[in-house]
């Protein structure tokens, strides 16, 4: 698939989320750091000469989103391990909206995301409001991906993810919602910096289960620092890394929910 910009609205990866042009297809680079919370909130601190807050989160509740993402994977589990055994080319699918209220109107996407070495790509498009005309043979798949793919509009997402029910068998597997605090560079719109906490999973194939479904809260105590970016990492950035001792992390928030639920156990 060719990275190609679109129109749509809603938080995005992109330069800003709240902007009117969100990305549906990129690559860059990402960096991650695992913060206990007074490491956090001094990072945050520091760095505040160099960024400011996303418009998107400006009358957000403390200044943050709701990311809410349901993870396709099957019985093998294979999308995990990939993740877990350091594979340098692979890619998962999940369904993506910013809200837990269904009835709000916020946008879903279905995306694929992915890593070619050390480069991470996402492609994803909009569901449809209605279901499509052609309907698909909803009885060959899980309730939940039946009806996904009667909302997606023919193109390289929607055929990918077919292709992938065929050949890995997948289904939905685990909400993952978080809250998310993006900031952007003052100097460099290619640079984001975002804070995610309040891990949460649920082991459900449901974009919205109910309250029957098994939750758990996920790295409580702690902050998910990822740094997102095109071509290179500020020195000012860099630098402050340096001077708190920061060390890179290989962390999914997938998988960790995976973990915490006892879906999968790692061998000891």
């Amino acid at each position: 698939m060719a990275p190609q910009a679109a129109s749509q609205a809603g938080p995005t990866a992109g330069p800003t989320a709240g902007s009117t042009r969100a990305k549906l297809h990129f690559s860059r680079f990402e960096f991650k750091y695992l913060l206990p919370e007074a490491v956090r909130d001094e990072l945050e601190t520091m760095f505040q000469y160099f960024v400011e807050l996303d418009p998107y989160v400006s009358t957000k509740p403390d200044k943050k989103y709701v990311v809410r993402s349901l993870y396709f994977d099957n019985s093998a589990h294979v999308n995990y391990w990939e993740k877990e055994d350091g594979k340098k080319h692979r890619q998962k699918f999940r369904l993506r909206t910013y809200t837990k209220t269904p009835s709000d109107g916020t946008p879903r996407f279905l995306e694929i995301k992915g890593r070619h070495n050390n480069l991470v790509f996402k492609h994803r498009t909009q569901l449809l409001e209605e279901p499509r005309r052609d309907a698909e043979e909803s009885f060959l798949w899980h309730p939940t991906t039946g009806a996904l793919l009667g909302r997606l509009e023919d193109g390289a997402v929607r055929e990918a993810f077919r292709f992938d029910l065929h050949k890995k068998h997948l289904q939905p597997v685990m909400l993952v919602d978080y809250l998310r605090r993006p900031y952007i560079s003052k100097y460099d719109p290619e640079f984001r910096i975002t804070f995610d906490d309040s891990l949460r999973g649920t082991a459900t194939g449901s974009l919205d289960p109910d309250g029957r479904a098994v939750s758990r809260s996920v790295l409580s105590g702690y902050t998910i620092l990822e740094v997102k970016f095109r071509y290179h990492v500020p020195k000012w950035f860099h630098r402050l890394i340096q001077t708190m001792e920061l060390e890179r992390v290989s962390i999914s928030k997938y998988c960790a929910c995976m973990r915490s639920l006892g879906v999968v156990q790692n061998p000891s």
